[in-house]
């Protein structure tokens, strides 16, 4: 295998070039010790310090000294960098880091979002905002309109509501329970993000962001 190359192997994992130094550590596997498959190799120390170029050997030794591995972070114009740091560790606190992210990607945030059958439109703008922001914070929302005396007897207003409501949000949003009458007072319907909605509204906000930019630099060029 050609070392001289920008992406190594090793135990099937890939490192790939990188040409910031003071980028944070790879995400993959790492070249560490006496696999590292140069001579010399420019050092950042365990504080993140820059020693400059120094022997393999003595970059080992060096990392040793302190208990630590030599580990081959990334390549800046074909020149190997490496940092001083316990491997081990950094291993041990990824994959515990790893496994907090998923499990806080797993957890559902509940929100409410209250309403009343004669709510106005300015008011419904509002709510329907609000609603946006946990959705795309990848809450579950429950839009629930309350009904009170005799408001009672026309649910159908609430309905209508609702449906105003969810036209709002429809462009990120899936309606995952209908809406439901509870205890003769509340018309509850739920909401969450749709993620195949959210990335086709990304993509389009980035176009027309596109289309304004290309209208202001035609714009500077006419002048």
């Amino acid at each position: 295998m050609d070392f001289v190359k920008t992406t190594f192997y090793f135990k099937e994992k890939v490192i790939q070039q990188n040409s910031n130094i003071n980028s944070k550590l790879p995400k993959a596997e790492y070249i560490v010790n006496e696999r590292i498959p140069y001579n010399k190799v420019f050092v950042i120390d365990e504080n993140g310090e820059k020693i400059g170029v120094m022997l393999k050997t003595e970059a080992i030794e060096k990392a040793k000294e302190s208990n630590m591995d030599l580990v081959l972070i990334a390549l800046d114009n074909n020149r190997p960098i490496t940092r001083i740091m316990d491997y081990g560790k950094f291993k041990y606190d990824k994959k515990k880091k790893n496994k907090l992210n998923k499990e806080k990607q797993s957890q559902t945030t509940n929100r409410e979002i209250r309403l009343t059958p004669l709510i106005g439109d300015h008011d419904l703008k509002t709510k329907a905002k609000k609603a946006r922001e946990f959705i795309l914070d990848n809450a579950r929302v429950k839009v629930s309109v309350k009904f009170r005396g005799r408001e009672k007897t026309r649910t159908e207003l609430g309905t209508e509501i609702l449906d105003k409501f969810f036209a709002m949000v429809e462009d990120v949003a899936k309606i995952t329970k209908p809406a439901m009458m509870v205890n003769d007072k509340f018309l509850d319907m739920f909401i969450e993000k749709d993620s195949k909605k959210v990335k086709s509204f990304n993509n389009s906000n980035k176009e027309d962001e596109d289309k304004i930019k290309e209208g202001e630099d035609n714009a500077k060029n006419e002048d």
